[in-house]
């Protein structure tokens, strides 16, 4: 993979090229590339090519193993993930993690990457609801870990946060069937910001479950802008509920990461509380 990336950067000319690699730094976390200064071409070149290689790096992606209490690792399709279970289960909540959906869930219920995210980082406190809890990791068959969760308790809700909403609105399209969904930072329509968004790849509200878009009054992750919100609540009409949470902290250098609002930092019992609110309906 770096050798990959190697080449496309040996080939890539201008500074078109050079900011594109820079928004995939972004959006990966290197925060280092991120944050390199777009008025020199050369300077902002090697630091944005020292990052990304330091991303594709499995060395540098991996941190420390996380034990998850109460857990399993169970295999779906081929793909490890790591389930929760509760005692006489109300029902089964799955959480899809932003940035490139990575968590390298081992055996053992460990995994090693992801650890703060919003939704990874509050799995106890949705546990503790009496759900069982499927940590997903990159790769799963949506359909198939919705038909998993749904054999041990039914009803099923999947929660997705930033580019995880991506990813579960792919779910989606290709036949995943949730009874609910929750979409905390979404990409959720062109007025969001670039790239695609959860209107798009669904194309028909008749796609979606009914729906919580959870987003942060002053989230200023360019991808996921709070004014994307009401559009997306339009087009998808009564299938759609919003929930609006302010306060906390927000983090500067990269307003994209879990430590900012992006991310609710600070006021992760509001935001558990109110997905909460609406799965127990």
């Amino acid at each position: 993979m770096v050798q990959g990336l190697n080449a496309r950067a040996t080939r890539a000319r201008g500074l078109g090229a050079v900011q594109g690699v820079r928004r995939l730094a972004c959006e990966t976390g290197a925060s280092a590339a991120c944050a390199a200064p777009r008025r020199s071409l050369q300077g902002a070149g090697a630091a944005i090519a020292a990052a990304l290689i330091a991303v594709a790096s499995p060395v540098w992606a991996a941190g420390p193993a996380v034990v998850v209490k109460h857990g399993e690792t169970v295999t779906i399709d081929g793909v490890r993930n790591i389930v929760m279970r509760a005692d006489q289960a109300k029902g089964g909540i799955l959480l899809l993690t932003g940035g490139d959906g990575r968590l390298n869930v081992t055996d053992g219920a460990q995994f090693t990457d992801g650890a703060d995210n919003v939704l990874i980082r509050n799995r106890d406190a949705f546990a503790a609801r009496g759900y069982n809890v499927m940590l997903v990791d990159l790769g799963t068959d949506l359909a198939a870990a919705v038909g998993y969760m749904a054999r041990l308790k039914a009803p099923v809700t999947v929660i997705g946060t930033s580019k995880g909403t991506e990813r579960l609105a792919q779910g989606l399209a290709k036949g995943a069937r949730p009874d609910k969904v929750v979409l905390s930072s979404g990409f959720l329509s062109p007025e969001s910001g670039p790239g695609d968004s959860v209107q798009a790849i669904l194309g028909t509200p008749s796609r979606l479950p009914p729906t919580l878009a959870i987003h942060h009054r002053e989230d200023h992750c360019r991808w996921t802008r709070p004014a994307g919100v009401e559009p997306f609540k339009a087009w998808a009409g009564p299938k759609v509920e919003v929930a609006w949470l302010s306060g906390g902290v927000d983090d500067q250098a990269n307003p994209c990461r879990y430590s900012g609002h992006h991310g609710f930092a600070g006021v992760d019992a509001a935001f558990v509380d109110r997905i909460m609110a609406f799965i127990a309906k």
